[in-house]
This record gives C-alpha cells, structure tokens and sequence, in this order.
C-alpha cells in the first residue's frame, strides 16, 4: 500500500511497477514533453522529471510510498531535486554541454524517438529518418550580417538581461531580473541594412537531414544509436549529437523479456491428454515444429521453453536466449452422456465419497458476481430497515 500515488499518476504507472517500466515511461513523457518539442508545458516536464527522480532511487520510492510527498521534501531525503535537463541528460546519454563542462562548448543534443517493431530488433534492420536541424549560414559565416553589422547591445550592454527595480513601499524595493526585450537574451543587436539575407540575421538556417539508423541484431527497447555531431550548429560551440532512442512495438504472439521470447499457447483438452503437434512461426520466418508426445500430460499453466530460438546477443547474434511457451487449456463446454462411461475407462478411477444419512443434496447452478453483489447490497439495506423498526432491538445507552 502507498500514501499517495500523485508520482505514479504523473507517469501513468502502477505503484507495483518495475523500474523498467517506470524508466520507460520517464522516456516516452519527457521526449513528448520537452521544451525543445512543447514549449507549452514547461511545469509538466518539470513534474516528470520529479516524479522520476523519486521513483527511480529505491530509497526515496520507499519513503514516498510510506509518507507522501511531505516526507520527500521535508524528510532531508534530496527534497531540493535536480535540475530536469541534468536528469534529461543523464538519462539519455549526456552532454548538453550547457552547464560547466570542460574543454569546448558544446551545442545540446537532439533526442528524437524512433518506433521499431521486434522483427526489427530480432533481424537488424536499416531505417532512413529525415529531420530538421540548425546549421550555420554559409553566406555570412554564422556572423549574421557583413563585417561590423553586429554590435553590443545598448540596452542591456550585452549581458542579455534586464534589472527593473519596483518600488514597494517607504524604504522597499525589489529588484526583478529580465530578458532583455530589445535582443532577446542574445546581448547582441545587428544593424538591419547589413544583415544577412539569407538567414535574416539568425546566423543559423534550417536544413534537412536524412540519417540512416542501423538497428543492430539484439539491440533492447530504449537503446540508444548516437550520431556524433549532426545535432544542430551554433556560432562559437561545438555541435551537439542526434540521439535515436528504439521504442519498441508491442507484438501480437511475442512478448521480450530480456533475451527470451515469451508467448502464450492454447490447447484443446484431447492435445493436453494425448499429445500434439504444434508449428510456430519465428520472427525471421521460420518454421518450429513442437511436439508433446502420447501420454504427457500438459496442464493449465505449465511452462516449456525450445532453448536458443529467444532474441539474439546483441553484437553476438549466433547466441540466442530462450522461447518460454506457457500453455493455457481450453476445456469443452459440456460432452454428452452417452460418452461418460468411456471417458471413464480411460481416465484415473475417481474417488467415491462417504455419504452420511440426512446429507443434503444440492446442484450446482453458475456463479453470476454482480447478482451476488446486488443481493448483498439488498441484504445490508434490510438489516438498516429492520434497525429503525419499532420493534427492533438496538439498544441505546441512556444518558444523565
């Protein structure tokens, strides 16, 4: 049981979820939700990335299920949380280079999320993906105008920010530090008759890209393909790289885990009992025979595997992991009369039971839940009823 559930609301997880399904749910809300892509909703990235600092950290997961927020913030457990970039950042592979890093500046990454099915992750796969980035204008060098056109800016004098002060009563002001409304934050203006016409002065134009991803045999949900400096350009830094991220595709039969495949089999009682012969087809096409020989019983929920035919290793393919197969029995709805003694013949010798004089006998009619509710709620409203009858026998204690 949890106090609250506000943190596993945020991510749209179960408070019983695993940490990979609590990781994976950070990823796909926090790319959707990134300023960079929905500069609408800063406070909801903000809120996910809290609630993902918490949940992922055993240590805090457990304090928050047991106290609530209050005791996450007011517990001295990191109540003060880490910036959302940084945790973006880290999750996704780092170096945005936008907060002290050392050697050259460097531009901040691109993170885009490209969805791949399991026959793509079982087979590799090549995909093309075409995208919009920054680069630097060719015709004044990233300068944004001719020689000269770009000078300090008078209002702010270069800083990019703007102090206003407010007065607020005898003796009491405040100070309020804003972006400068004259350059933007840039610090920086250019004189409109020498600026650049091809980017308008923006130093930077957009163009499009085309990447082929190579998927690799084995890669997992969530991995991550890097291209080292095709993220978008600046003056004065480095560029920053375009991250692919590999969501996977929910499958119609198989289920990963890990390096195994799981799927789920259905039976009809005659296969359970007297075996069977069942093919699979493998997400490369091929084709499993599986056999149960005569007299091997299969039961509802047993669990087989066909060793070396899961996913493969990444970066070692001819290694594979397991298919799990888990077996659900499908049972006739009723067979006739006539076919009992038969059956019987065949199957175990059933118990008789000991019968003792005045038993009762009864038959068995289907189970309906909510007709059973409806007549437990009928039940409780006539005990209420009988209660406030004149003759009932509640008692009251008298008092003085």
């Amino acid at each position: 049981m949890v106090k609250e559930t506000a943190y596993y609301d945020i991510l749209g997880v179960k408070p019983n979820a695993t940490a990979d399904e609590i990781k994976k749910a950070y990823r796909k809300l926090a790319l959707k939700y990134h300023p960079d892509k929905n500069p609408e909703e800063p406070e909801k990235f903000k809120l996910i990335s809290q609630a993902y600092e918490v949940l992922s950290d055993p240590k805090k997961r457990d304090i928050y299920n047991e106290g609530g927020e209050e005791a996450i913030k007011g517990g001295g457990t990191g109540g003060d949380f880490h910036n959302p970039f940084d945790i973006f950042d880290m999750f996704f592979g780092g170096g945005s280079g936008r907060r002290g890093q050392r050697g050259p500046s460097k531009g901040k990454n691109v993170v885009h999320q490209l969805q791949v099915s399991l026959e793509d992750l079982y087979n590799g796969a090549t995909r093309k993906l075409a995208l919009s980035k920054n680069v630097i204008c060719d015709k004044c060098e990233g300068r944004g105008g001719k020689e000269g056109a770009v000078q300090k800016c008078t209002t702010c004098r270069g800083t990019g920010m703007q102090i206003r002060i407010h007065q607020l009563g005898p003796g009491m002001v405040q100070q309020i530090q804003t972006v400068c409304s004259e350059c933007s934050g840039k610090g920086e203006s250019i004189n409109p008759k020498l600026r650049c016409k091809h980017c308008q002065g923006k130093k930077v134009i957009r163009e499009r890209k085309i990447l082929e991803v190579h998927i690799d045999k084995g890669m997992k949900d969530g991995e991550n393909i890097r291209f080292a400096g095709e993220g978008d350009q600046e003056p004065g830094l480095e560029a920053g790289d375009i991250v692919i991220v590999l969501d996977e595709k929910s499958h119609e039969v198989f289920k990963r885990r890990d390096f195994d495949l799981v799927m789920t089999m259905q039976l009809d009682l005659v296969e359970c009992l007297c075996g069977f012969h069942r093919t699979i087809t493998t997400l490369d096409n091929r084709t499993l025979v599986i056999t149960a020989i005569p007299g091997e019983i299969i039961k509802p929920n047993d669990i087989k595997c066909v060793m070396n035919e899961g996913m493969p290793m990444h970066r070692n393919p001819f290694e594979k992991g397991r298919l799990i197969i888990k077996f659900d029995v499908k049972f006739p709805e009723k067979i006739k009369v006539e076919q009992v003694p038969s059956l019987e013949k065949v199957l175990p010798t059933r118990k008789e039971p000991i019968i003792p004089d005045g038993a009762e006998e009864h038959d068995l009619v289907e189970f309906n839940p909510s007709e059973y509710e409806q007549q437990r709620r009928r039940e409780v409203y006539d005990d209420d009823d009988d209660d406030d009858m004149p003759g009932g026998q509640r008692v009251q204690c008298a008092s003085h």
